[in-house]
């Protein structure tokens, strides 16, 4: 489901709920039907403008585990030749240098490229991608 149509749907019970009220206070002549009805298009204007801002907070595609790694940096802790250890943010994850011909010696930032369970595949940073 898109994105937009996702925040809309939450949106829906707030719209009920200010339907309610402001038609309840027209009811009882507290409110003009004027305001009553301008009273809730800013409410829904409210709704369309705060969108972009929380767009966001409405969408899945959220990476998790150790595929939200792919993409950072990291060190190896020790020569990677093919496999060893690298750091990531203070944790010590199992990697293998890709390809797997090249060794990688300590000290070596490296990025990940991929991730498969508890294992992470890397390559040196500053290595061209199509080598």
């Amino acid at each position: 489901m898109p994105t937009w149509k996702r925040y809309l749907l939450f949106q829906i019970p707030g719209w009920i709920i200010a339907t309610a009220v402001v038609t309840s206070l027209w009811y009882w002549r507290i409110l003009p039907l004027w305001l009553s009805v301008l009273c809730f298009s800013v409410w829904l204007l409210k709704d369309l403008l705060l969108y972009p801002l929380t767009r966001t907070a409405y969408e899945t595609a959220a990476k998790t585990g150790p595929a939200a790694l792919v993409g950072t940096k990291g060190v190896a802790e020790g020569n990677l030749a093919p496999d060893g250890y690298i750091r990531i943010r203070g944790e010590l994850w199992r990697a293998v240098s890709e390809p797997a011909d090249q060794m990688i010696f300590a000290g070596t930032q490296v990025e990940i490229l991929s991730a498969e369970g508890m294992r992470v595949y890397v390559r040196p940073v500053g290595m061209d991608k199509r080598q």
